[in-house]
């Protein structure tokens, strides 16, 4: 749609109606702050009762109608599209109304959006943290400004000081042979260390915007992209092509590089010595469905742990709100901890089929085999016991985690609505906001 808004900018009004699936999003506040993180600015109807959606005759989400000057619905396509499909309808549209005279030109005056609810700060709804650990590391998907912060922790782990500043604050696609601030990023999310043969440092981004996976030498700043083509894997000459769809967390086992790919309902897999990339589970419908890897549907996986000793990665599936995990032997399966239907969701502590939960996006596994879930339409972390299949609230009153990592007897928390990254004491619960310092921290307004 922002193709087309830009393309026809004195000929086309786009609005926005949002039908909310989860209870969380049927609230006016949330859909605010989306709308601003991803810089949408026309305008949006909260159809929380559906009422839109059934004038339409809407049966599935997305659902494009377009409404000629006379009022008239005169085209309804349901599922996903590319501007290069509408194009061609809204000219027609344009040729026609302006032979009748119906055309008005000109673009509508609108007030600036609410501000959000928590002014941002150094961050700017972040959206994955990570942590390497023996290094005293930590990134920080500064996600709506668009860069990656990367720094070492002091003060027994509170404070970060800013080594890197990945992205230049402007989205784009771009790499930088040395000094990451002149790259440009995307809406940036899950992040992963990792350790190169001879011994160096890379930072492997989820670029989500930008449908792409960049590497970043931590030595040098350079960032260069790993995977993908800055556009939306659609077609199966877009799959050849190498294009990619909202990679949005990430892994690193050894030589390969696991990937949460949100938009195909899948996990993929990169081998970092040859750049061979595949799938790893995932048919690529949207559903839960258990069974051998190749053959088992997820919901755009939207979070991804790996537990080497028991040989699986664990995936927060967020359209399912259910928490699955898939093995890392080629030969072997996907399964499910907790969620039972894409239309199964709540606030349900328990075991098995009674949790529920709501549009999870992050987990991480503790030293004791549980995963810390961050269930975020919930605004909590919960505890799950992968083996029982046990669920325990946690932590209340965070707003929208995104990500999490655990390091120091600490669980850093990206804590997205809030602008912070949220610090958590795992023997107390006491929360504190990591306080982040260094140079170049201002973003360009």
């Amino acid at each position: 749609m922002r193709e087309l808004e830009h393309r026809f900018p004195n000929e086309l009004a786009v609005v926005g109606v949002h039908s909310g699936k989860y209870i969380a999003e049927r609230e006016t506040a949330r859909i605010r702050e989306a709308a601003i993180r991803l810089g949408v600015t026309h305008p949006i109807v909260n159809d929380r009762q559906f009422r839109v959606w059934r004038a339409y005759a809407v049966r599935a989400w997305p659902t494009l109608v377009v409404v000629d000057p006379d009022g008239y619905a005169v085209v309804s396509h349901a599922g996903e599209f590319t501007s290069a499909m509408v194009a061609p309808v809204v000219e027609r549209l344009i040729e026609a109304a302006d032979a009748a005279g119906v055309l008005r030109r000109g673009a509508d005056e609108l007030p600036p959006p609410d501000p959000p609810a928590i002014p941002p700060g150094t961050l700017r709804y972040p959206g994955k943290v990570a942590l390497d650990a023996s290094r005293d590391r930590i990134a920080v998907a500064d996600t709506a400004h668009h860069r990656v912060l990367v720094g070492t922790l002091a003060d027994g782990g509170r404070r970060m000081r800013v080594e890197h500043v990945v992205g230049s604050g402007t989205a784009g696609l771009r790499d930088a042979e040395q000094g990451g601030a002149a790259a440009q990023l995307a809406l940036p999310n899950g992040i992963a260390f990792a350790r190169t043969p001879s011994g160096g440092e890379t930072l492997y981004v989820a670029d989500t915007g930008n449908h792409a996976v960049r590497a970043v030498d931590l030595a040098t700043g350079a960032v260069r992209t790993l995977a993908g083509t800055g556009r939306r894997l659609r077609t199966r000459a877009d799959l050849a092509a190498g294009a990619m769809a909202s990679p949005w967390d990430l892994a690193v086992l050894g030589s390969t590089l696991y990937v949460a790919m949100a938009g195909a309902h899948q996990i993929w897999e990169i081998d970092l010595a040859t750049g061979e990339r595949r799938v790893h589970a995932g048919q690529g419908g949207e559903d839960i469905r258990d069974g051998a890897l190749q053959d088992a549907l997820l919901a755009q996986p939207m979070g991804l742990s790996a537990a080497v000793d028991a040989g699986r990665l664990y995936v927060a599936d967020a359209e399912s709100s259910a928490v699955r995990w898939a093995d890392l032997d080629p030969g072997g399966a996907v399964g499910t901890v907790v969620g039972t239907g894409l239309f199964d969701f709540g606030d349900a502590d328990g075991a098995g089929d009674a949790v529920r939960m709501q549009h999870q996006q992050g987990l991480a596994v503790h030293e004791s085999g549980r995963l810390l879930v961050a269930d975020s339409y919930n605004d909590a972390l919960k505890w799950v016991d992968p083996t029982t299949r046990r669920v325990e609230s946690w932590i209340r009153g965070l707003h929208e985690p995104g990500g999490l990592a655990l390091g120091r007897g600490l669980v850093y928390v990206a804590d997205t609505n809030a602008h912070r990254v949220a610090i958590v004491s795992e023997t107390t619960g006491e929360i504190a906001d990591l306080v982040i310092e260094g140079e170049g921290l201002s973003p360009e307004p």
